[in-house]
């Protein structure tokens, strides 16, 4: 059995505050399936971050919502395949199951590993092409053409909580090899602004956060001040891009209290 040790600590600081939601009196969404990945060392390890950062909670919980309406959409839309980059203990596999759409999750082997475990336990058939490795050192045209994925399909990709662990370069290079490789997609990504990763935005609380992951030993490398430059750059086009201050209003009808959701977006670019 893998152990928590084993797996990237922010993957189960996300999924402890995307279950915290499940007990709100109106949730904004649900995911009754992540509580089979937590445990009480989980907890211990998303209370470090929200004791010194507890908007960090919000942040998880608004770019959940967002990603499952956008993958609702999607499904709704025509397209055939998902593909979770970077999956973590993503469940959406599960809570958005249809017959006519193919999931595929990449992360690293211990990752697949404890959730092919966790699943089993719960007894729960995922139905998801669970495909372990490190889409970029591994090559991510390989690991897809490895496991039945069909490039020509309209496809959906989902890389949530993962643009800002890599430098700006990794992630356009990611980019460029799905426009190269993939013929019809549309594509999600949460990103900071780079005075964000920099340290300069002048609130100690926002560098107290970027502080806290770099003592989980997952630092933020990258930010982006301008998705719109930066999609035409790929060749890619932006088909809708939002801060999350503005998707909490949307979804709790007030506003966030912390500046960080000034800094922290979500876009969807398409092919």
């Amino acid at each position: 059995m893998v152990a928590i040790e084993d797996v990237s600590g922010t993957a189960f600081v996300v999924a402890e505050y995307r279950a915290e939601e499940n007990r709100e009196p109106v949730p904004i969404y649900r995911d009754p399936v992540v509580g089979v990945f937590l445990s009480e060392a989980s907890r211990r390890a998303a209370e470090r971050v929200s004791s010194r950062f507890p908007a960090a909670k919000d942040m998880v919980k608004t770019r959940t919502r967002y990603f499952d309406d956008r993958l609702e959409a999607e499904i709704a839309a025509g397209i055939s395949q998902v593909v979770i980059l970077g999956a973590g203990l993503d469940t959406r596999g599960v809570r958005k199951q249809s017959a006519s759409v193919r999931y595929f999750e990449i992360d690293d082997p211990n990752t697949i590993e404890l959730k092919r475990h966790c699943y089993a336990a719960a007894r729960i058939e995922p139905g998801i092409t669970l495909i372990p490795g490190n889409y970029v050192t591994d090559g991510l045209v390989e690991l897809l053409a490895r496991n039945g994925f069909k490039f020509d399909a309209p496809t959906y990709f989902i890389w949530e909580g993962n643009v800002m662990y890599m430098p700006l370069a990794t992630d356009k290079q990611t980019m460029r090899v799905l426009k190269q490789h993939v013929k019809l997609f549309r594509l999600s990504f949460d990103y900071l602004t780079q005075a964000v990763i920099a340290k300069t935005t002048g609130d100690a609380s926002l560098t107290a956060l970027v502080e806290s992951f770099e003592a989980m030993r997952a630092p933020w490398l990258s930010g982006i001040d301008d998705v719109s430059s930066l999609a035409s750059e790929i060749g890619l086009n932006v088909v809708e891009n939002v801060t999350t201050g503005e998707l909490y209003w949307k979804y709790r009808g007030r506003p966030a209290a912390s500046r960080i959701f000034q800094h922290y977006s979500i876009c969807t670019l398409e092919s």
